[in-house]
């Protein structure tokens, strides 16, 4: 039986991403960089089980997403030391707190989620979405680009966020 990637990359995130949060702590790495180390381990996960790529045990992803972790958090930490032999050694502030390394990893799988809502759509609904909000064009503009009316394009876009809506809360 094939594995659902996006199930798979649920799973695997919802389980582990605060162990591979702390792993990328642990290997010296700051916050957003310890996120970016463990979105890029999700990212190779998510392209690895889309080319059929993992081994078939799932039992054995776990293990993968923290050598993979812990590797990535290694080289960004070398890259970031190498870089540093290059910068001034004037005294800087302290940085400000940034945000908890939780909620980005949170607002990462919410985003997830989002985008396999938006490809649930129908395609016209899926075009009103994308030009309307992600891309910010206004309506006479998307009308005129799909070749509907303004009209057409607000009645799209109010059910594609009902639908999105109803997917949003399903999945969560």
């Amino acid at each position: 039986m094939a594995l659902d990637p996006l199930s798979e990359l649920d799973r695997i995130t919802r389980s582990e991403r605060a162990r591979l949060v702390r792993i990328a702590r642990s290997e010296g790495l700051g916050p957003e960089d310890a996120l970016d180390c463990v979105h890029d381990a999700l990212t190779k996960f998510l392209h690895l089980a889309m080319t059929d790529a993992l081994p078939a045990d799932p039992a054995t992803y776990p293990g993968f997403m923290v050598t993979t972790v812990r590797n990535a958090a290694r080289n960004g930490r070398r890259l970031h030391r190498n870089a540093k032999v290059h910068e001034s050694i004037e005294k800087e502030e302290p940085e400000a707190a940034g945000p908890i390394p939780e909620a980005l990893v949170a607002e990462a799988e919410e985003h997830v989620r989002l985008r396999g809502c938006v490809d649930r759509l129908c395609d016209t609904q899926k075009a009103v979405v994308t030009l309307r909000m992600l891309e910010e064009h206004d309506g006479e503009d998307v009308a005129d680009a799909l070749g509907i009316s303004r009209g057409h394009v607000d009645v799209l876009l109010h059910r594609a966020k009902r639908a999105l809506r109803a997917c949003m809360t399903e999945s969560a």
